[in-house]
């Protein structure tokens, strides 16, 4: 399962929303409306990358992005320091920050790699060749070249102490890099994945999707592109996506995971039992360990197997020798969402009973995902799976 990075800037002059959130309440709500929408992380920003921007103080950087931070982390949504500064990345981390994003790859701030070896925390290295994005644009195989000076800033990071486990790399499109340096690079994002590490994409609303369009298409006309994009980038083995427009790569990636199921389902056996899918049923629930689960809830994700003889429905075509799978489905959200468990595996076995309690199920396989986990490392999915049958 690609994740979801939303993207917030918390800056008066970034590229293409510069301004919209540069105050601490709006830049709040408008990550969890980012959430809400099915960003797993929310990456803050509050310095603009983009080609020709003010650099920021330390200062002024901490002042815009910690608030924001802070509220929303104790609000229990996972968030990402997009910074190049060392004190920042410290200083969001400190308050609630579970990844750093960096777009310099270490080299903009030589004490970067081991302020983040020391918090311990998953580290997004990118492919940089120095601020001016406009040079250092020279390349063979550009496919090559990133991935080799990626490897190298991996050797260099890890040496400073940072654990390998704990690194995502991302390619930069569009950092020194031209529109068809940037086509390569995602027609060959399959040899970065290949390094072994987990791979960040971050195209969205960038310059070279906006060659597509008319001259005069507003920003948000590049989320269609964007889209597209964070097909084939899950379809190369990305880890993750930063995009701006949440809801669009959430729809496309929903539509690639539910081929994906299919495609791992076993075939059909000949003597196999009869049997209702139900796949992909949602619920929000406040289970889980941590206070923050219970206070502010989370996003669950059931498929169910359910046994039944539909031969016997068939022939004399009556749904009471069946189970009709609405129903079901709406008694297995109630289910999830009814008073708040520790585990998932109690989730599970609540659906289990649920299944089991119309008369024609014999036997059900329950699969509780719970793809908001807090898990501090990068991680697909988290479920459990059980079956049971008629005592």
């Amino acid at each position: 399962m690609t994740r979801i990075l939303g993207v917030l800037n918390v800056t008066p002059d970034s590229f293409s929303d510069g301004g919209r959130f540069e105050d601490a309440g709006a830049a709040i709500a408008h990550a969890r409306r980012l959430r809400l929408q099915g960003a797993d992380v929310v990456d803050v920003g509050g310095e603009s990358t983009r080609p020709g921007a003010t650099p920021v103080a330390v200062e002024a950087e901490l002042a815009r992005i910690l608030p924001v931070v802070q509220a929303l982390s104790s609000g229990g949504i996972a968030v990402s320091i997009d910074t190049m500064h060392a004190d920042t990345a410290r200083a969001a981390v400190e308050a609630g920050a579970t990844i750093v994003n960096d777009v310099s790859g270490g080299l903009a701030d030589a004490r970067m790699a081991s302020v983040v070896a020391d918090l311990g925390v998953t580290y997004v290295l990118t492919h940089w060749r120095g601020h001016d994005l406009a040079l250092g644009t020279t390349y063979g195989d550009v496919v090559a070249d990133v991935r080799d000076e990626l490897s190298a800033r991996v050797d260099a990071v890890v040496a400073a102490g940072i654990d390998p486990a704990r690194i995502v790399l991302d390619p930069g499109l569009g950092f020194s890099k031209d529109a068809d340096d940037n086509w390569r690079l995602i027609a060959g994002l399959d040899r970065i994945v290949d390094l072994g590490l987990p791979v960040l994409v971050g195209a969205s609303r960038k310059r070279f999707l906006g060659a597509l369009l008319p001259a005069d298409a507003p920003m948000d006309a590049r989320d269609h592109g964007t889209a597209a994009l964070s097909v084939l980038a899950a379809q190369a083995g990305a880890w993750g996506v930063r995009v701006h427009d949440v809801v669009s790569t959430r729809r496309v990636l929903d539509v690639l995971d539910a081929v994906g199921a299919v495609e791992r389902r076993p075939a059909p056996v000949v003597g196999v039992a009869d049997r209702i899918e139900l796949r992909g049923l949602e619920a929000f629930a406040h289970h889980g360990v941590f206070e923050h689960e219970r206070r502010d809830g989370q996003r669950f994700v059931i498929d169910l197997d359910v046994e039944v003889d539909l031969a016997t429905a068939a022939r004399g075509d009556e749904l009471a020798r069946t189970v009709h799978y609405g129903e079901l489905a709406e008694a297995v959200v109630a289910a999830v969402e009814r008073d708040p468990v520790d585990l998932i595996e109690t989730v599970a076995e609540r659906v289990a009973a649920v299944a089991l309690g119309f008369a024609a199920a014999q036997r059900v396989r329950v699969t509780v995902h719970k793809p908001s986990a807090p898990i501090a490392v990068p991680f697909g999915d988290v479920a459990v799976t059980i079956e049971r049958g008629r005592a």
